[in-house]
C-alpha cells in the first residue's frame, strides 16, 4: 500500500468526527424540529463538510461515487487506498 501523508489522516479524521456530529443533530432535530440552534448548528457543520471534502478531494480524489464527487483525470477511483482501508 502507498505511504500517506500525516495530512490525509488529519483530514479524514475531521470527516469522520464532523459526520458523526451531523448524525447526531440530525437524529435529534427528528424529534426537536423546533430548535433553531441545533439547526443552526447543523448547517454549520455542513458546511464545514464541504469545505473538508473539497480539501480532502483535491489532494486524494473523490469520497463518493454515482456523481456526488468529480474524477480526476486519468479516471482515479481505483487509485488506493479507500478511505475505509486506513
Amino acid at each position: 500500500m502507498k505511504q500517506l501523508p500525516a495530512e490525509y489522516y488529519q483530514l479524514l479524521e475531521q470527516l469522520q468526527a464532523v459526520d458523526f456530529v451531523l448524525v447526531e443533530l440530525n437524529l435529534y432535530l427528528d424529534t426537536h424540529n423546533g430548535d433553531e440552534e441545533a439547526i443552526k448548528q447543523f448547517n454549520h457543520y455542513v458546511s464545514e463538510r464541504k469545505k473538508l471534502r473539497k480539501a480532502y478531494e483535491s489532494r486524494y480524489g473523490p469520497l463518493m461515487h454515482f456523481g456526488h464527487s468529480y474524477s480526476g483525470t486519468p479516471w482515479n477511483w481505483d487509485d488506493a487506498p479507500w478511505p475505509w482501508q486506513v
